[in-house]
């Protein structure tokens, strides 16, 4: 594995693509650059990068330098979906794994896939013969030491040179360890004080193994790393899921577990199932401590789905995946439409109360009448409160600074859910909030006035 991390110029001068509006005239094109953004994009830039940076073996894994550290240190998988495969025998896990790449290569959405081979190592073993070194007065340890020393090295002082410090290492010349027949060659002192050569009491051989071994719940493990383009991360498991099912067989005390942002994505998903119906009842008990009315609170709490409507359709119309940033943003969305129903509500019962007053709410027109007034009222102000968050909001939309991408998906349901509970709150609150007050304090009289 290695690493290159690519510091991309100002989106101002980022490379100009060409557009179908690329030969018109100059004068025509100029208002058009405002709508249609005439630079290369990001998505562009990696699709043009992952199609000329191709090496033999080596996939291309694009993503953020502080992204992946946190992805290898939670789940320590390096890209955005990864699969971890389980079993006592690591030559298994590797074709399980080989199996597992080639069945998903044809997913839409795979840009690279990588098993990892784990068996690919060489070594080199001394298998020392217990006979032999008790014959000599020897022991493993006193075998295994000189092996450590003669042929990998012992540190025995440190020089200084100034402020430098170097370590003095010392070990058997490379042209006498450099070969098996060399390394049978090295000398064994025995506690008679003789020297016998090491082929004398162990056997050495060359073998091959894991070159790395990875070790999860007690099991060994291989991991097989997807790199994505063009998906959400949940939809592709899914599909990948039913392909890895019908294509590779797992043998018996051998699983598979899928992992990354998508092991995150599930974390998140169990975790918003709690923390959404409590963020719900809050504000539920708020209301109702500032209405005194579990009606009115419920009223105020429909301005939810309201905003839901058009937060889910500017996410469509941008092509926004559902993820954890995009339900930060639709939390932050119901403190919003919370405000905006109690001050729609609030104008309702002015009016509402001025005209019971005044002594005109004695038939339902009276009430109509009373509830068209109230909601012409908050027209007005409910259109400066729309406005301002609009004003704080829209900036982040256009950003292309660093962070934007995050940002944008945390505003996307803001703004397209205010859009929504403006008109449907205007639309809506009213026919209910008259079907509510003439059923629950009106209707009695008023049947009895007609």
């Amino acid at each position: 594995m290695f690493e290159t991390t690519i510091l991309l110029k100002p989106h101002d001068r980022w490379r100009p693509v060409r557009r179908f509006y690329s030969r018109w005239p100059g004068w025509l094109q100029r208002p058009l650059r405002h709508i249609w953004w005439d630079r290369i994009t990001r998505e562009d830039l990696i699709d043009e990068l992952d199609r000329k940076l191709r090496f033999p073996g080596v996939p291309n894994i694009w993503t953020m330098p502080i992204r992946n550290r946190t992805d290898m240190l939670t789940t320590g998988i390096r890209t955005p979906v990864g699969l971890k495969i389980y079993g006592p025998d690591l030559t298994v896990v590797e074709r399980i794994g080989a199996e597992v790449e080639s069945s998903l290569r044809g997913v839409r959405g795979t840009r690279s896939l990588f098993a990892e081979r784990t068996a690919g190592g060489y070594y080199l073993d001394f298998d020392l013969r217990r006979e032999d070194l008790a014959r000599y007065g020897l022991t493993v340890q006193d075998a295994q030491s000189v092996i450590q020393s003669a042929i990998g090295g012992e540190s025995i002082t440190t020089t200084v040179e100034g402020r430098e410090r170097y370590s003095v290492n010392v070990r058997y010349a490379r042209e006498m360890r450099d070969n098996l027949t060399a390394l049978q060659r090295v000398l064994v002192p025995t506690p008679s004080g003789a020297q016998i050569p090491l082929a004398q009491i162990a056997d050495i051989r060359m073998t091959t193994g894991p070159a790395m071994i990875r070790d999860e719940n007690g099991l060994l493990a291989g991991y097989v790393y997807v790199d994505l383009a063009g998906r959400d991360v949940g939809s592709y498991v899914e599909e990948a899921k039913r392909i890895v099912a019908e294509k590779v067989s797992l043998p018996t005390g051998y699983s598979v577990q899928w992992s990354g942002q998508y092991e995150n994505m599930l974390r998140v998903r169990e975790r918003l199932k709690i923390v959404l119906p409590i963020t719900i009842f809050l504000i539920f008990m708020l209301l109702y401590m500032n209405t005194k009315s579990a009606v009115k609170a419920g009223i105020v709490l429909l301005a939810v789905p309201f905003s839901v409507i058009g937060a889910v359709w500017l996410l469509y119309l941008l092509g926004y995946n559902v993820s954890i940033a995009t339900w930060v943003g639709m939390i932050a969305l119901m403190g919003l439409d919370a405000e905006t129903g109690v001050f729609m509500l609030l104008f309702l019962d002015l009016s509402y109360h001025d005209a019971q007053r005044a002594g005109r709410m004695r038939t339902r027109e009276n009430l109509r009448e009373a509830i068209i007034h109230g909601a012409v009222k908050r027209i007005r102000p409910k259109m400066m409160t729309v406005t301002a968050a609009f004003m704080g909001l829209m900036p982040i939309m256009w950003s292309v600074g660093t962070g934007a991408d995050m940002m944008k998906r945390v505003v996307a349901p803001m703004v397209g859910g205010l859009v929504t509970s403006f008109i449907l709150e205007l639309l809506v609150y009213p026919p209910i909030y008259e079907i509510w007050k003439w059923n629950s304090e009106m209707r009695r009289g008023a049947v009895g006035e007609a």
